[in-house]
């Protein structure tokens, strides 16, 4: 099991203005930000990050949906991290998610839930890797 895992705030919830919000939550819950990066992804990109999708029917609407404005990806740490960070997430769709989780809060749909985060630790070493090398990790 790692420690780390990793984390989109998606275009949607940068947007609406809840990076900071979103960010309080995490420290909040005992994580550590190892690496954070404000940046955009191209649809190439988002494409190549989210390739594990690509024959599901929402591919293109994902795609589309993470080019289409800036993202905070970060690499976080703390112990059972994926797990634990699935549990503040929440469920994909908001209207399931528990109460007190993020996307109850800031998401508001299933296609615009505020965050990504990691479903595997192997899944979370690629992602973290797609976005940062080893020396943006403190």
């Amino acid at each position: 099991m790692s420690n780390l895992t990793f984390t989109m705030i998606k275009p949607d919830a940068v947007r609406n203005g809840n990076i900071g919000n979103i960010l309080q939550m995490i420290n909040n819950a005992g994580f550590r930000i190892v690496a954070m990066k404000y940046t955009r992804l191209s649809l190439d990109q988002a494409g190549k990050f989210y390739e594990v999708h690509k024959e599901r029917p929402f591919y293109g609407e994902l795609t589309e949906f993470m080019s289409s404005g800036s993202i905070v990806a970060a690499i976080l740490e703390k112990e059972n991290a994926v797990a634990d960070f699935r549990t503040l997430i929440g469920a994909t769709n908001p209207a399931q998610a528990e109460e007190g989780t993020i996307r109850k809060k800031y998401a508001t749909s299933i296609g615009e839930n505020a965050v990504h985060g990691s479903d595997s630790d192997e899944n979370a070493l690629i992602e973290g890797a797609f976005f940062f090398s080893g020396l943006e990790r403190f």
